[in-house]
């Protein structure tokens, strides 16, 4: 789905759908740090207008779904609380720093494919979420399916802004882009596994990670 090298694995969605309060406390901070990010890349970019749009309507958006989640979360009588460490998003960024370089491909492309393979991720949890309360497996809510089912649509969104961003950037050589996201893309997915590993459990309830 949309690049990604490795799928979740399988006993993901069923341990997320039994605790679907970690779920949405976790993706509330997903929100957050998306909306953080983009304004700080429109920070770092003011003179790109057409960056400063594209990325401030993008944070417009994920601040509108952090009310969404908080808004479920105080009805279920979840407590947000303080942002975990998010290992898997300061590995990536890291990998992209590690990624030989050349001029076309500058920082801001890599932060805005990072920032796709991040979104793409996040969908992928989503639409196994989704699927899974529709073949009506047992955990989970039903009533938060039309929830997931607009999350992943946004994700899917968000992918396709920051790879058209990310060209853009590179001065519209998509191939370029392209064949760095997929090394990215490599890149991600080796973090996957091995975060799953490292903690010895699969079936962390995290969107991305």
């Amino acid at each position: 789905m949309l690049g990604l090298k490795v799928s979740t694995d399988a006993g993901w969605a069923a341990a997320a759908m039994r605790d679907a309060d970690a779920v949405l406390v976790d993706h509330a901070h997903c929100e957050l740090k998306a909306a953080s990010n983009a304004l700080s890349l429109v920070a770092r970019h003011p003179g790109d207008a057409a960056l400063s749009q594209a990325l401030t309507d993008l944070a417009r958006e994920e601040i509108e779904h952090f009310q969404r989640v908080l808004a479920v979360l105080a009805a279920r009588g979840v407590a947000v609380g303080p942002p975990p460490v998010d290992t898997y998003a300061a590995s990536l960024r890291r990998a992209a720093n590690g990624l030989p370089r050349d001029p076309r491909m500058t920082v801001l492309v890599d932060r805005l494919l990072v920032g796709a393979l991040i979104e793409a991720r996040s969908c992928e949890r989503f639409q196994l979420l989704a699927e899974a309360v529709q073949r009506g497996e047992g955990g989970g809510d039903a009533k938060l399916q039309g929830l997931w089912r607009e999350l992943l649509a946004s994700e899917a969104r968000h992918y396709r802004t920051f790879v058209d961003l990310a060209v853009g950037a590179a001065g519209g050589d998509r191939a370029a882009v392209v064949e760095r996201l997929d090394r990215l893309a490599e890149a991600e997915a080796a973090i996957v596994s091995g975060l799953a590993k490292s903690e010895g459990d699969v079936t962390r309830a995290t969107i991305h990670g």
